[in-house]
């Protein structure tokens, strides 16, 4: 059997149990409330696109500095165990326009909007209403309303950033898969811990050069939606500029398993991204762990002009460090410097040095 008809084959299963689970649970009064998630989205003012998604509530509540690690472990197991809302039906209303979306088989929606409103060109974001329109819940007399978030790059926007996630801005051993399952398994968004100098130098990257620029700040993972919630609280709680997070759908279907159609994955996220702004230049952030400077070597090479520098954390051992150094030099020759780095003070230096941040932002100590 082929992929793709395995890949349609297992969707399909997938999909019915779904549907079943959900009629089985509503007729015997076992549902739970339902939710809206909302996910950042962005555009421009011709066009936004947004996405969500409709869930049973599990529970989740915010994270406190004193919680033990077996309440941080429940709290990630209801994540991972949500109950989603197949078919599902949600109203979207957007600067004057007002459209409908379904959910698929694991619950998410996701459109485009064309906004009939002048929007603001010098606000960096933008508030967008959402409502459950059905199923109803029995038990739910109120409205199941929400309001989401569209960012969309203001004029005196001068570049827009791309970073990742995980050994980027966020401390996850993703070298160690042990390591990392401990990590994302038994903290929270207080006890998860940044790199130092990150929240200074994603600040002074989205003031830009003159200060109040409002550059859009991207963050692309291959880190699944179920952590959506536990980063925007961790970004929050550190002070991080908040962005769209692309990140990845785990399923059964091939492509969707775990650690699966990674460089297929941040690769396409971050064309979409490009494609979106086209007249808008990208500083690229990432670590060595992965692949992350391959991947953005074929960024350069696919969208020439367009970025302007890409800063590489150093969390590798020697050997790779051999083959990052190698793309660099590949890449120097088509005029992007790609600065290999072990703390964020290095990258500020650059930073300003290249105009890119204001010379007088202060830098934390190395």
């Amino acid at each position: 059997m082929s992929e793709s008809k395995l890949g349609n084959l297992l969707k399909t299963v997938d999909g019915g149990w779904s549907h079943l689970k959900f009629r089985t649970k509503r007729r015997l009064g076992w549902l739970d409330p339902l939710q809206v998630l909302t996910y950042f989205g962005f555009g421009t003012t011709r066009q936004v696109y947004f996405r969500g998604r409709v869930l049973e509530e599990k529970g989740i509540t915010g994270a406190c500095e004193d919680d033990s690690i077996w309440h941080n472990f429940k709290q990630m197991v209801r994540r991972f165990s949500s109950d989603e809302i197949p078919g599902a039906t949600v109203e979207i209303v957007f600067q004057g326009v007002s459209k409908r979306a379904k959910t698929d088989h694991e619950g998410f929606f996701e459109m485009t909007l064309t906004p009939k409103r002048p929007i603001d060109p010098t606000q960096l974001w933008h508030d967008v209403r959402v409502e459950l329109i059905k199923p109803k819940h029995p038990q739910q007399t109120r409205p199941v309303l929400t309001t989401g978030h569209i960012l969309i790059p203001p004029d005196q926007a001068e570049f827009g950033v791309i970073s990742d996630i995980d050994d980027t801005v966020v401390q996850t051993t993703a070298t160690s898969l042990i390591k990392m399952l401990r990590i994302v398994m038994f903290s929270n968004a207080h006890t998860r811990l940044p790199f130092e100098g990150v929240s200074e130098f994603y600040r002074a990257l989205q003031a830009g050069a003159s200060g109040n620029a409002k550059n859009p700040i991207f963050y692309v993972s291959s880190s699944p939606w179920n952590l959506y919630d536990l980063l925007i609280d961790f970004f929050r709680i550190q002070n991080i500029p908040a962005g769209p997070l692309m990140l990845q759908d785990y399923g059964l279907e091939p492509g969707q398993w775990i650690y699966a159609g990674h460089d297929k994955h941040k690769l396409a996220q971050i064309e979409r991204i490009l494609t979106t702004f086209p007249d808008l230049p990208f500083i690229l952030i990432g670590d060595s762990g992965q692949e992350d400077p391959e991947i953005y070597r074929e960024v350069v090479y696919q969208y020439p002009g367009r970025i302007l520098a890409i800063y590489i954390r150093d969390v590798t051992l020697e050997k790779r460090q051999k083959a990052i150094l190698t793309v660099a030099e590949g890449l120097r020759e088509d005029g992007v410097e790609m600065v290999l780095v072990k703390d964020t003070h290095l990258a500020m230096e650059h930073a300003a040095k290249n105009g890119f941040i204001g010379a007088s932002v202060h830098t934390p100590k190395s």
